[in-house]
């Protein structure tokens, strides 16, 4: 089944999905199936791009690549055993876990990926690997804040009553980190902690980081909580570049257990029509070329030891991440998810 054939046959709802077309080192580049392989992805094709043209150019393989911001996990469950996906890249480690679960990934059991992914960084059962570590960071006011050691625990402290500013509590994002509190802390701290940040809420937790970091500079708050490649995109971007400038990042837990990361990732379809080209180009996203131009690309962390990260990352400190494995932080998502609505999370401070 080709990838414009199998998409005629969904729903309207995963027809929305946008068809980012085939990314090789080439426009003009034609392959027969046998040649190449079909990635769903919820990574902006911008982003996998440079990766993408440099599999191409070494292997000689295309990549046919449907991109959308959600659906694609109910897309392959549609699609069953006639689903042309052969790899799924995501932007989170909830997505990984999802797919795992409605039984659209299948184990890839390849050396050079249990070998250059640590273990906290992959599923047991080989079902998903990790391709980049984000660390969850507190963007700081220059101006305001002279902290240069904070802990995730001291956001509930009443130092910072009306002072973060945050996304919803709800965001895949927020989840990982409040999953990975109850995996250090317990459900019982956790509990008392969220309820602490949010009466220190500045306002209802919305927007995207990259707000949150505005608001800092606004002067709505002093701490902002996002991911660490943010501060890039905001510097690169010449209206938000203002918003960067006006904070630095803490990476909290630094002198104890260390700052909590997700990652980015891939799986193997279950159906996989094309494994062989499927089983290479996951073992290139994992190797040294790779890592390097997703680290200088993107801005993320590496998985694979002694590739370093962008020199504009390393200027913002040094990265001691969490060992928690993103397995055991995964397994409390629902526990974390619960903990949002008991205590009415969103509705933001004084409710």
């Amino acid at each position: 089944m080709s990838l414009n054939s199998g998409a005629a046959q969904m729903n309207r709802r995963v027809l929305a999905l946008v068809v980012g077309g085939t990314l090789a080192a080439s426009a003009n580049v034609t392959a027969s199936a046998s040649e190449a392989v079909n990635v769903y992805s919820y990574r902006e094709p911008k982003l996998v791009q440079p990766l993408i043209d440099a599999f191409t150019q070494k292997t000689g393989i295309a990549v046919n690549m449907i991109y959308a911001k959600d659906g694609l996990i109910e897309r392959m469950e549609a699609e069953g055993a006639n689903s042309p996906a052969d790899v799924l890249l995501t932007n989170e480690s909830g997505l990984l876990v999802l797919a795992k679960s409605k039984g659209v990934t299948q184990p890839a059991k390849i050396d050079a990926l249990t070998s250059a992914v640590p273990e906290k960084l992959r599923d047991t059962d080989g079902h998903w690997f990790a391709l980049t570590q984000r660390a969850r960071v507190m963007y700081v006011s220059k101006e305001r804040v002279k902290d240069t050691a904070l802990r995730y625990e001291d956001l509930a402290d009443p130092k910072w009553r009306g002072k973060v500013c945050m996304r919803s509590g709800q965001h895949t994002y927020s989840i990982a980190l409040i999953a990975s509190m109850i995996a250090n802390d317990g459900e019982e701290k956790t509990e008392a902690w969220l309820n602490g940040l949010k009466g220190n809420l500045a306002r209802k937790p919305a927007g995207g980081d990259r707000e949150a970091v505005r608001d800092v500079q606004a002067g709505l708050c002093d701490v902002a909580i996002g991911n660490t490649y943010y501060m890039a995109a905001m510097l690169n971007n010449p209206e938000q570049k203002v918003w960067a400038d006006a904070v630095r990042i803490v990476f909290p837990n630094s002198d104890d257990r260390g700052t909590h990361v997700n990652i980015s990732g891939m799986a193997m379809a279950r159906n996989a029509p094309h494994r062989a080209n499927a089983e290479a180009l996951m073992t290139f996203l994992v190797s040294a070329d790779a890592q390097k131009l997703y680290a200088n690309s993107v801005y993320e962390y590496p998985v694979l030891a002694g590739v370093e990260p962008a020199d504009l990352v390393k200027s913002w400190g040094e990265l001691k991440a969490d060992p928690l494995p993103i397995e055991k932080i995964a397994s409390l998502r629902a526990a974390a998810s619960e903990l949002v609505d008991k205590l009415q999370f969103d509705a933001g401070p004084g409710t």
